[in-house]
């Protein structure tokens, strides 16, 4: 067992209990009150993080111990703690959700890491039932230990009496009881938040939230709470073996903007690493790859949101063309891979011309949601590795396919249960894409390990 720097899990029972703007309040607080607080964010998300490194000033994470190999989480874990007086981590969905097994859940991590849980109970339409829903918490598995509770929307002084009063018997330490503020609500759109690069009002929304969080919970019972993380791997390495993703080429430029901003932060440090040299470049600001290139790479985003103006920026998709027929690599992700395509139908029903790269027609008239773990083998080489090469990964828009054309297949995929899904994406000559998320390659498993 080795000792690490002190760390908590804010989880929920179910999402929409406020564990988001609990997690930012804290952040926000800790960072004021003189506290090096690193946070993370457990499974698939590309918004909240960028609203954690708001909130602490520090990089945030993702953990997702479904997706991620053992060395990555470990090689990611090292790094958050460096500087560190204290780790929090935000949970996904309820305590106990992940994939449809279960597994990848924030219990998972928690388990796994040593981490207690700090439980966020929106007790709406509730009082004294919100003991026992704590204690059914508190023991469904031995490896997750809940340290405290904050009892979140309570409607007054008399609700918070007998929720204390309840909890008692328990005990559970009651962190905090948070009244409800509705100017705290973080607005929303189909996938998730509003980016918090979309808010100027983002740094007073974040002191408000502390503001909330300092009156109503003892910052100092917090830290109290938080336990040194042990690591547990099944005797693997604890050493990073890679990048998670392959870099695309020596010299990638990358789209970096409101329309494309689902690139996972740490990726890009691994390509780093790695040697590669990263350029950031604004399609919205009709701005091309360089020139000297040799890979480019399209993140998700919302790409639908201002479908007229990329079609409308020739600068850009020349700059991609031109690309293509110098040999770079060009890959694409969801509305990245979208864009590559032929067209784009937006919400209203128009179509836009896109780079016409890939053989696809995506449309949002017909908006259909897509949701879910995958397991992505490639069924060609390309510069992510040669065929049968195996991801894990992670799929979530609304797009519906209108026609991908007659390209070769990018993956071979199935779901999180290992049902087969078909071909996904496509790849033509050294364009390639899919709507699939890329969150780490999967080693070579010894036989009978699964992985």
């Amino acid at each position: 067992m080795t000792a690490f720097t002190p760390g908590l899990i804010i989880a929920a029972p179910a999402s929409g209990s406020g564990k988001t703007t609990v997690t930012l309040a804290l952040l926000r607080a800790l960072c004021r009150a003189g506290v090096a607080a690193g946070s993370f964010k457990i499974g698939p998300d590309y918004i909240d993080p960028a609203f954690h490194a708001a909130a602490s000033g520090r990089a945030c994470p993702n953990l997702d111990s479904w997706a991620m190999r053992p060395e990555t989480i470990a090689r990611l874990l090292g790094a958050l703690q460096q500087g560190a007086d204290l780790v929090l981590g935000e949970g996904v969905m309820g305590l106990f959700d992940g994939a449809v097994d279960g597994t990848g859940s924030t219990a998972d991590v928690a388990a796994l890491t040593g981490w207690p849980v700090l439980l966020v109970i929106d007790v709406r339409g509730q009082a004294a039932s919100a003991a026992a829903l704590l204690r059914g918490f508190a023991g469904h598995r031995a490896d997750v230990r809940i340290a405290g509770v904050l009892f979140n929307r309570v409607g007054g002084p008399a609700h918070a009496d007998i929720l204390r009063r309840a909890v008692a018997p328990l005990g559970i330490p009651v962190l905090g009881c948070l009244p409800r503020i509705a100017d705290l609500a973080v607005p929303e759109r189909h996938l998730g938040l509003v980016q918090a690069s979309e808010r100027a009002d983002l740094a007073a929304f974040l002191d408000r939230a502390a503001d909330w969080i300092v009156r109503h919970v003892d910052l100092g019972a917090l830290q109290a709470l938080a336990a040194p993380m042990r690591l547990s791997f099944n005797g693997r390495t604890q050493t990073g073996e890679g990048a998670a993703v392959p870099p695309l080429g020596q010299r990638i430029a990358v789209a970096d903007d409101a329309a494309f901003t689902f690139a996972y932060a740490a990726l890009l440090e691994d390509w780093r690493a790695a040697g590669a040299e990263l350029s950031l470049f604004s399609p919205l600001a009709d701005e091309a790859p360089t020139a000297d290139a040799d890979a480019v790479y399209l993140p998700g985003g919302y790409p639908e949101l201002h479908a007229g103006r990329l079609a409308g920026n020739d600068a850009f998709l020349a700059g991609l063309r031109q690309a293509a027929v110098r040999g770079a690599t060009v890959f694409g992700e969801c509305g990245g891979y979208m864009t590559l395509g032929a067209g784009l139908v937006d919400a209203e029903g128009r179509r836009h011309a896109m780079a016409g790269l890939l053989p696809l027609e995506a449309s949002f008239a017909d908006r259909r949601l897509h949701l879910g773990y995958r397991q992505a083998r490639l069924a060609g080489a390309c510069a992510l590795g040669d065929p049968g090469q195996a991801f894990r990964g992670h799929e979530f828009h609304y797009a519906s396919i209108v026609d991908e054309g007659d390209g070769k297949p990018l993956f071979e995929c199935r779901d999180a249960t290992g049902r087969a899904l078909g071909s996904s994406g496509r790849r033509c000559g050294t364009v390639f894409g899919s709507f699939v998320h890329l969150i780490d390659r999967v080693s070579e498993a010894p036989a009978g390990e699964g992985r």
